[in-house]
């Protein structure tokens, strides 16, 4: 059995680690190029924020419902029937995580290494090199070694490598408004010169905002990371639902800031084109030398953030493997350290497969889409379907307003997928019906259900 060690201040800096990755330092310009304009380009960070708060009463809801190993598998298990069509909607986001989860860390020690080239005088190769290749392989099995312990080491662990995150931040933070200009950004949110009533009258805004929120929820991701270690929280009753809402409050905090200090120092034309923005950044304010110690910094946060999401996907399939789902080998813990080692070392496998193979467009472009219905979807609509067959009252944490924010998390994420490019939509949507042929030859051959005989 999971042992239930980890305290409110673990599981918030494990959700924390997990949602600043490499994600803001590479999406920064690229939000900028979507948007084109300072005002424009802090709103798509804004509804990134906002839709987390949204999503997050559907992870908080279940969370505290169901404070096991394996987060969704077990929303998804749970709120459409254990042995009826929780077992298709389950097996579903097992097989996408199968896939997602070492992409997701592929995409993260690829975008480690893409940064890391600021050393070699601040010039993007073209592509992934050898060298690059190397430094994203080594990255993973690093994270694997570190990983490779109880469960309360491995919190304290997490809550060191929070503070390196939140203290490098701020240190990037007060660069930038200390060397720039922030009050001139602020004003120009708060009353650009086009005027808010022209930007949200075209049409095209929206279009372009809709895409910019796939990168800032690529950004965002992660604070749910608690969920799948649900099994390992104590009081996740309450646990769980504040240290979601807390890091996202104080993970959104620090991204408004971080963009505010970055259009402080930069002018946009110059953040659309960057490869490496915050490095560039200090480099303009203090010179080379300090940015390469911000670069550092930065490489820094990158591995924790890999740490935290190798932790909570890990826990994934060993919740599998405890209902039948994949293969038994994935629900043995260390015969010593209590902890999922197999399902561990098989994710780091394919995550090194992927991160020597692939390029960081290849791995990030289909994370999102993937996810959409399998995932965020699917268990929006099991939180409607479980309160209705077993009543409000039975949940010990309740969301405002329901069903409000259920039909916006929907929404939400409809939109999202709809702003995608249609080979990512064809990804998310072949996935799953791919998965589904799957399902139904694994259940015949089993004869479980829809197969299993009233006689069995």
């Amino acid at each position: 059995m999971l042992r239930r060690e980890l305290s409110f201040i673990q599981a918030t800096a494990i959700n924390m680690i997990d949602m600043v990755g490499i994600g803001p330092f590479v999406t920064t310009a690229l939000v900028a190029a979507t948007m084109g304009s300072v005002h424009l380009a802090i709103m798509a960070w804004v509804v990134g924020l906002v839709f987390c708060f949204i999503d997050a009463s559907v992870w908080s809801e279940l969370g505290a419902k169901f404070p096991e190993a394996g987060g969704s598998y077990k929303f998804l298990r749970e709120a459409y029937g254990h042995t009826t069509w929780g077992r298709y909607f389950s097996f579903l986001f097992i097989w996408q995580t199968v896939f997602t989860a070492p992409l997701v860390v592929a995409s993260g020690a690829l975008g480690f290494a893409s940064y890391a080239q600021f050393f070699l005088a601040g010039v993007p190769q073209n592509g992934p090199t050898l060298e690059s290749r190397l430094i994203a392989v080594c990255v993973i099995i690093i994270l694997t070694v570190l990983l490779y312990r109880k469960i309360s080491d491995v919190g304290r662990i997490s809550v060191a490598l929070w503070i390196c995150v939140v203290f490098a931040m701020v240190l990037m933070i007060i660069t930038g408004f200390v060397y720039g200009s922030p009050l001139d950004v602020v004003s120009d949110v708060i009353s650009p010169s086009e005027g808010w009533y022209v930007s949200l009258a075209d049409e095209h805004v929206w279009a372009a905002l809709g895409v910019a929120t796939i990168p800032t929820m690529y950004s965002y991701l992660g604070y749910y990371n608690v969920c799948h270690l649900g099994g390992e929280v104590t009081s996740p009753e309450k646990l769980i639902p504040r240290s979601m809402y807390v890091s996202i409050a104080g993970i959104g905090l620090l991204y408004l800031l971080m963009q505010i200090a970055v259009y402080a120092s930069l002018p946009i034309d110059s953040i659309k084109r960057s490869k490496f923005v915050v490095s560039d950044m200090v480099s303009a304010a203090l010179g080379h030398e300090v940015a390469v110690i911000a670069t550092v910094l930065i490489l820094v946060i990158a591995m924790a953030s890999l740490f935290s999401v190798m932790l909570g996907y890990s826990r994934v399939p060993y919740a599998a493997a405890q209902d039948g789902l994949v293969f038994n080998v994935f629900g043995k813990l260390h015969p010593s350290q209590n902890f999922p080692h197999v399902a561990l070392l098989v994710l780091a496998a394919l995550a090194l497969v992927f991160a020597a193979t692939l390029t960081i467009s290849d791995t990030i472009k289909s994370i999102v889409t993937m996810r959409v219905f399998t995932q965020f979807i699917a268990q929006a609509a099991g939180l409607v379907v479980l309160r209705r067959r077993i009543g409000w009252r039975a949940m010990p944490w309740r969301m405002w307003f329901y069903p409000i924010p259920v039909i916006l998390t929907v929404l939400l994420w409809l939109w999202v997928f709809a702003s995608a490019k249609p080979l990512q939509q064809q990804v998310g949507i072949i996935a799953p019906m791919v998965g589904s042929v799957v399902f139904v030859a694994v259940s015949y051959s089993r004869k479980t259900w829809p197969f299993k005989t009233k006689s069995m």
